[in-house]
């Protein structure tokens, strides 16, 4: 059995047995027979009605916060209620097993075993305890590019001002020629004391897919370590960890999920676990367990419950569906402008490079200004990137997105790029 038949299985029964019995009611997360086997138009159209649009604008930014659709919230809030009438009860008797049993199907649906997974609150907790928790000596060094996230940057720069680090700095092209392309450029910063080098899964800006197996493949042979920061990927493309044989993972759930916000994790490959010190101290001192990274005191553990709501949602869906749904739409509004005059696409143009976000600037305007003519003028709501080789707003739809919303999109563009 394979992982998705599995995972499958498991999303069934979770279904049909719920973590814990409560009473109060919500709406079920499962899609009747019609739904799943209607068209494809009228299958996301049904997919539509599950989330709570706000009618003032199109938006176009659920990269940041991919927000949760009514089923998922009507059993997220089950468990807030479950939780809060329980109370120390809840907190003192099972509260690490439910949080077991989600990291357990979650493992499964990222591809790694759980003793090498943790729930996190997102991508930035979850790359810094790595960061932060790294074995560092002075004059270790560190590769990062220049389109990397800001809050792990940063993270780097100030284990150059604790510990005295070194970092190097790469820039990954917007139109790389090949693979082996972006293999080299990390390549070619490695010395024999680099440790560690941080590269994205998909480049938050863009929408970049980078080759991660080849990169780390490449890595592991000069004997550096490699953290991928997937905080984009997991529910929006299939991860497989271990496919991708990086030895550190992040990824943040409220993105492409659509888990409620707060909710992240964190893959340490199990030879690299015991090394890594906990950002809070932990009771256990078996340095072999991961969980010793996770001690961080009292959460919201309803969101814990509710990523395994996340899941069933997703493989309602599909997620190769999905997928191919999210890469449909941004190719859909991107290949509409990509030979447009004065549009520029910050973005690959081969499928295989990209998914469901993309990069769009007019040469003869600011980022800032685009974005806000797009909102004042068009009612079409981005977000502004202006740093690295990146100038432009980064268009991230939903699956609830439709191909009318994107013309409109793409004639404020035309319309736009027209005022020179």
């Amino acid at each position: 059995m394979d992982k998705r038949q599995f995972l499958g299985q498991v999303g069934k029964a979770a279904l049909v047995t719920p973590f814990l019995p409560y009473t109060f009611s919500a709406q079920d997360t499962t899609i009747d027979k019609l739904y799943t086997e209607s068209t494809d138009d009228d299958f996301w159209l049904r997919i539509r009605e599950d989330y709570l649009l706000k009618p003032d604008y199109i938006n176009l930014e659920n990269g940041y916060y991919n927000f949760i659709p009514v089923p998922t919230m009507n059993k997220y809030v089950d468990h807030l209620k479950m939780v809060n009438y329980e109370a120390s009860y809840y907190m003192r008797t099972v509260q690490w097993e439910n949080k077991a049993k989600v990291r357990d199907r979650l493992s499964l649906l990222v591809g790694s075993s759980p003793e090498e997974l943790i729930i996190t609150r997102n991508t930035t907790e979850s790359l810094d305890l790595i960061i932060g928790g790294y074995p560092w000596q002075k004059g270790d060094e560190a590769i990062y590019a220049t389109q990397d996230y800001g809050a792990m940057k940063d993270h780097f720069e100030l284990m150059v001002k604790r510990y005295g680090i070194i970092t190097k700095v790469v820039d990954v092209p917007n139109h790389p020629k090949s693979d082996e392309e972006i293999v080299t450029l990390y390549e070619n910063a490695i010395t024999s004391k680099t440790k560690l080098m941080m590269v994205c899964h998909m480049v938050n800006i863009t929408g970049h897919i980078l080759p991660i197996r080849k990169i780390c493949d490449m890595a592991h042979e000069h004997g550096v370590e490699v953290m991928v920061d997937g905080a984009h990927c997991v529910g929006h493309i299939d991860v497989n960890i271990a496919e991708l044989g990086c030895d550190y993972y992040g990824s943040s759930l409220h993105k492409w999920l659509s888990a409620p916000l707060g909710s992240g994790m964190l893959f340490v490959a199990k030879p690299h676990i015991a090394k890594i010190w906990p950002l809070f101290a932990d009771y256990s001192d078996d340095i072999s367990e991961i969980k010793r990274l996770n001690h961080t005191g009292t959460l919201p553990v309803h969101t814990d419950l509710a990523i395994n709501d996340a899941i069933d949602y997703l493989e309602n869906i599909g997620l190769k569906r999905k997928e191919e749904r999210l890469r449909y739409l941004q190719r859909y509004w991107s290949d509409s402008v990509r030979d447009v005059e004065h549009i520029v696409v910050n973005t690959p143009k081969e499928q295989h490079r990209s998914c469901g976000i993309a990069n769009v600037g007019i040469a003869h305007m600011k980022p800032a200004d685009l974005a806000k003519s797009l909102l004042d003028e068009f009612n079409i709501f981005t977000v502004a990137i202006d740093y690295a080789n990146v100038k432009g707003c980064r268009i991230t739809p939903n699956v609830y997105t439709t191909t009318k919303e994107l013309n409109a999109f793409v004639v404020a563009l035309k319309t736009l790029a027209k005022r020179v």
